[in-house]
C-alpha cells in the first residue's frame, strides 16, 4: 500500500508537501497541488481517513445503532438520516443488533472504537441498566431515536405513541367492543410500553380489564403475529378487537394470514388495526384502520438534532415528541354488538 513518502517520490516534492496539499492547507500554489493531485492517482494512495480525523480531533462520522434492520420504520429512517448527514459533510457507520440488547452493547463497543463524532440510537432494550452505564462514558453528542433511557443527559425524538393508542382504544369501545387484544413489539421498547399504557389507560376509564393473556409481545416476524393471532383466536372468549402494534410489516403480513388461512372476515366478525400506517396497510382489503406517524419528519428532526449538536458542543440536550394521528379505515368502521 502507498504512502505519503511514495508520492513526494512521485511528485519530486519533499512530504510535507503533500502534507500540505492534501490536508487542505492555504498558499498552495496551483502547481503544487496538480503535480502532487497526479502523484496521488498514479501511485492510487488511499488516505487513512480516520487517522486524519484523529490528528484533528473528529472523523467526521456518526454512528447508527438500530434494533432490526429488517424493520420498514427503521429502514426508512436510515435512509433519510443517512442522506441528510452525508449532505452536511458527514459519512454514517451502521450496526445492527438483531433485536439483542446484549448486541447493543457489543456495537456501543464498536462505534466507541471507530471514534465516531455523535451516535443515534434505536436500541434493542432500552431499560438495560448496563446500557445507561455505557452511555454515561460518551462524550459525543447522542440522539435517542423512537427510545427512551432515563437518567443520562441525551437527546431523542419520540412518537406520541400513549396518544395514538388512547384515540384508537377509544374508537374501538366507542364501536362496542369490549374485549381488546394487542400484539406488540418487545415491552424492552418504550414503544411498545407506551403502546400498552395508552390501551389500559382507555380500559379503566371505562371500567374495562385488558386481560394479560390479551397482551402479547415478542421480537416482529410472521411467526410472532400469527401464532399470536392463533392464541387469542383459540380462546374460549376470544377479543373481538385486535390492534397489531408491532411496527414490523412481517408480524403485521403473520397476522393477517392467520386471520384469512382461519376464513375470519376483516371488519365482520372481528376488528383489526395496525399501528403502521405503510403500503401493506393500503393494499389490503378492507383497508385496515392505523395509527400514522411521519417516519421522515422524525429522521430529519433527529438529523437536524445530531448536526446542531456537532456543530454546537455547548447545546442541551433535549426531547422532541411529535404527534400521531388515528386514521379509520373499514376494518374498524362497523358497529359490533356481542352475541
Amino acid at each position: 500500500m502507498s504512502n505519503i513518502r511514495d508520492v513526494a517520490l512521485r511528485a519530486g516534492v519533499s512530504p510535507s508537501s503533500v502534507t500540505r496539499v492534501l490536508g487542505g492547507y492555504p498558499n498552495v500554489s496551483p502547481e503544487l497541488r496538480e503535480r502532487v493531485l497526479r502523484a496521488v492517482d498514479e501511485v492510487n494512495y488511499q488516505p487513512d481517513l480516520l487517522a486524519a480525523g484523529l490528528r484533528r480531533g473528529y472523523t467526521k462520522t456518526v454512528g447508527m445503532l438500530v434494533n432490526d434492520v429488517l424493520n420498514p420504520f427503521n429502514a426508512q429512517m436510515m435512509d433519510i438520516f443517512e442522506s441528510e448527514l452525508r449532505r452536511a459533510g458527514y459519512n454514517v457507520i451502521l450496526t445492527n443488533s438483531n433485536g439483542l440488547s446484549e448486541v447493543d452493547l457489543e456495537n456501543l463497543l464498536v462505534l466507541k472504537q471507530r471514534r465516531v463524532d455523535g451516535l443515534v440510537a434505536s436500541f434493542a432494550d432500552d431499560r438495560n441498566p448496563l446500557l445507561a452505564t455505557a452511555l454515561r462514558s460518551w462524550t459525543v453528542p447522542v440522539v435517542l431515536f423512537d427510545r427512551q433511557v432515563d437518567d443520562i443527559d441525551v437527546s431523542a425524538v419520540l412518537s406520541d405513541h400513549r396518544y395514538g393508542a388512547q384515540q384508537l382504544s377509544e374508537h374501538l369501545v366507542d364501536k362496542g367492543h369490549r374485549r381488546l387484544a394487542m400484539i406488540s413489539g418487545s415491552e424492552a421498547l418504550y414503544s411498545t410500553r407506551e403502546r400498552i399504557l395508552g390501551m389500559q389507560d382507555v380500559a379503566q376509564e371505562h371500567g374495562l380489564t385488558i386481560r394479560p393473556d390479551f397482551l402479547i409481545s415478542g421480537r416482529g416476524s410472521e411467526e410472532h403475529g400469527s401464532e399470536g393471532v392463533a392464541r387469542l383466536l383459540d380462546d374460549p372468549e376470544p377479543p373481538t378487537a385486535i390492534v397489531l402494534a408491532n411496527g414490523n410489516t412481517a408480524a403485521v403480513v403473520g397476522a393477517l394470514a392467520e386471520l384469512r388461512r382461519r376464513k375470519v372476515r376483516i371488519g365482520e366478525d372481528i376488528a383489526v388495526a395496525t399501528y403502521y400506517d405503510d403500503p401493506v396497510v393500503a393494499l389490503w382489503s378492507p383497508s385496515l384502520t392505523s395509527v400514522w406517524r411521519h417516519v421522515p419528519d422524525m429522521a430529519r428532526r433527529a438529523a437536524d438534532m445530531m448536526l446542531h449538536r456537532l456543530e454546537d458542543g455547548r447545546r442541551m440536550a433535549h426531547t422532541v415528541v411529535l404527534p400521531t394521528r388515528l386514521m379509520v379505515r373499514e376494518s374498524t368502521s362497523k358497529q359490533f354488538t356481542d352475541g
